[in-house]
């Protein structure tokens, strides 16, 4: 995608008057360029990623203002009051931006431009299919070069840039191009001056330059120079026009994605409520089928809450009935870790044995805390189906892994 910069006509050379327009890629080079009505560039604005416009410099003024250290938010509510004494009519019809940052003396730019003229502008190129919009003074997209002005003169107007948030733009249609000259030496002071001349009256502003006055070099204008000058400012004058610079939803562009997404979310909640009803029928009919082994082994037995694990109880009792001893059980858990540390040697390390919750912990005096002793030991007793655990220092936990051997 590229981004599409429009240098807009001054409002006082008229409605018809052609804004002039360069399509310019990511790589910075110009891919199309030329003029037009602003309500004619729906293809090419359609086209462009951004939309950059440069508002000509006397429709913007940028105003000096004296600003108290306030939060971005608080200082866009009380510029109306700062700037009400330097603005004509009601500041409530103006679009006031403050420049980023403020200069070393607490002053800080403020761009102002009439609301119902650049309204318009911006609702316009959105609604031709601009993605997103931006509006800049064309006095801050001149280059910028510290310790001189630029300026330039194109259909009759006098722009000039001083530095980062400063710069003015004055009408002179109809002027003679000596007196555009001489006008644009004086409002630049004593400072060199560069001024961008359209290429096509190079020549006859070069004839007369020097009658201009000391300082004054003249350059061929052209898109690179404002391209890159535009890149030196953030000033953007859409932000202050609120949701009335926002770009509307386009929820057309998305209905068929839209509907795609409800439609498999639809066939992915089907298949899965599908797919939870097999399951659970399936553990229904598990369910039923131990219910019935159990009855069939336990015929006396009335009350089923959990088949398989009344069934390893009844089992459980039955062996120990018939004098055999569970894994589980205090009495196998002792002999098999009284083995196991015989045949380590160490038998006489135990401190405590304490039986709870089917497991046997084991409290080692404390000379017997030694990692190689309970590597020993854990190997005895994994090959009785038994598993060791070290849950504190000097703290072992004997339970029956299932597995006996």
């Amino acid at each position: 995608m590229s981004t599409l910069y429009i240098r807009h006509p001054a409002r006082g050379e008229g409605e018809h008057a052609l804004a002039q327009y360069a399509l310019v890629a990511d790589s910075g080079t110009i891919a199309q360029q030329g003029e037009g009505a602003l309500r004619n560039m729906a293809d090419v604005v359609a086209s462009s990623r951004k939309v950059v416009v440069m508002l000509a410099a006397s429709d913007v003024t940028l105003l000096q203002v004296k600003v108290p250290p306030l939060s971005s938010a608080r200082l866009r509510a009380a510029l109306p009051g700062l700037v009400e004494e330097q603005v004509l009519g009601d500041p409530s019809d103006l679009v006031l931006m403050p420049a980023p940052v403020s200069a070393p003396d607490g002053t800080r730019t403020v761009a102002v431009v009439q609301r119902s003229w650049l309204e318009p502008i911006v609702k316009m190129l959105l609604a031709q299919g601009a993605h997103g919009v931006s509006a800049l003074p064309a006095q801050l997209c001149l280059p910028l070069e510290p310790g001189t002005v630029s300026g330039a003169i194109r259909g009759g107007e006098i722009t000039l840039r001083m530095g980062q948030f400063q710069g003015l733009g004055l009408d002179m249609t109809g002027a003679e191009p000596l007196v555009a000259l001489q006008t644009a030496r004086s409002l630049a002071g004593d400072a060199p001056l560069t001024l961008y001349i359209p290429p096509a009256q190079l020549g006859e502003y070069q004839a007369i330059a020097a009658e201009a006055g000391p300082g004054v070099t003249l350059a061929a204008d052209n898109w690179t120079n404002w391209v890159d000058g535009s890149h030196t400012t953030s000033l953007d004058l859409v932000p202050g026009l609120g949701a009335a610079g926002a770009r509307a939803a386009d929820w057309k562009r998305w209905r068929w994605p839209i509907a795609l997404a409800l439609l498999a979310f639809v066939v992915n909640v089907a298949g899965l409520n599908v797919e939870w009803l097999r399951m659970k029928r399936e553990a229904e009919a598990l369910q039923q089928s131990m219910i019935t082994t159990f009855r069939a082994a336990y015929p006396n037995e009335t009350v089923i809450l959990d088949p398989a694990a009344q069934m390893r109880k009844n089992i459980a009792t039955a062996k120990a009935a018939q004098g055999e001893v569970s894994a589980n059980e205090f009495v196998y858990l002792a002999a098999a870790f009284g083995e196991a540390m015989r045949g380590a040697g160490r038998e006489a390390a135990i401190g405590s044995l304490e039986f709870r919750e089917s497991a046997l912990n084991v409290r080692l005096k404390p000379e017997a805390n030694d990692p190689a002793l309970a590597n020993q030991v854990k190997s005895a007793l994994a090959a009785r189906g038994l598993s060791l655990t070290e849950t504190a220092a000097g703290v072992w936990q004997i339970r029956s892994t299932g597995a006996q051997s």
